[in-house]
């Protein structure tokens, strides 16, 4: 059993004295592990960093097996986060984020090519926070928790959509709303593509999509907490406010 793709390195943990087990998330097979030999080296180890694009090849002798990874660096995201605390902490949410929710070995092509494309930004600070928001909407998706934003789940307009449902993640309008107004979930306009997407309204969107990453994601996978670094991303952003 072997496969060549290209991945994101998520994380790694060692894995006897000089190996190293790799997690990755690639276009073709999802969350892939594997061990990969001399990996604690000092030519391989400042390449295997959080966020690293790989060259990989897989091999295992049953398809059910851990297998072993070769790995050629592609580039490398970590000099890119490293000058800025801001784009460090949304690289780490984003590769924690990703091993925490991706089943194994299950493709993602379309999340995929939205997390590299995210990663890519990361020395982008003007662009960077709408595009995470946009990613984990794009998550939430992905999962089988997308949000709809479109029309109002009471009254069925498509203006004046003020609120989302945390039972249902529909919009609501304020009509809608009613007395129930003080159990919605706010729904700023940059959360609809719309607005001039300041930090504070981002974090009131990231406050909403925090809510269904934590209540029905998290909740889905044996409530499970969500990584602390999405709290530390959050508390970055606001800092930078």
């Amino acid at each position: 059993m072997d496969w060549r793709d290209t991945g994101i390195l998520l994380h790694t943990r060692k894995h006897g004295e000089t190996s190293l087990i790799l997690e990755v998330f690639t276009p073709r097979h999802g969350r892939h592990a594997g061990v990969l030999r001399g990996g604690t080296s000092r030519k391989l180890a400042p390449h295997l960093q959080p966020g690293a694009q790989l060259d990989l090849s897989w091999r295992a002798r049953l398809e059910d097996h851990i297998g072993s990874f070769t790995a050629e660096p592609e580039r490398s995201r970590a000099a890119a986060a490293l000058g800025d605390r801001l784009a460090l902490a949304g690289l780490n949410a984003v590769t924690a984020l990703l091993a925490f929710c991706l089943p194994e070995r299950e493709p993602h092509p379309a999340l995929y090519d939205r997390s590299e494309k995210l990663l890519d930004l990361l020395d982008r600070p003007d662009l960077w926070p709408l595009a995470y928001l946009h990613w984990e909407l794009a998550l939430l998706e992905e999962m089988g928790f997308g949000l709809d934003l479109t029309q109002c789940a009471v009254t069925g307009a498509t203006e004046g959509l003020d609120y989302v449902s945390p039972r249902s993640g529909r919009a609501v309008t304020t009509r809608g709303a009613g007395e129930w107004v003080d159990r919605l979930l706010p729904l700023p306009p940059v959360l609809r593509g719309e607005g001039e997407a300041g930090d504070a309204e981002i974090l009131t969107a990231l406050e909403t999509t925090g809510f269904f990453m934590e209540n029905r994601l998290a909740a889905d996978l044996r409530d499970k907490p969500l990584p602390p670094a999405r709290a530390a991303l959050i508390a970055r952003l606001r800092a930078r406010g």
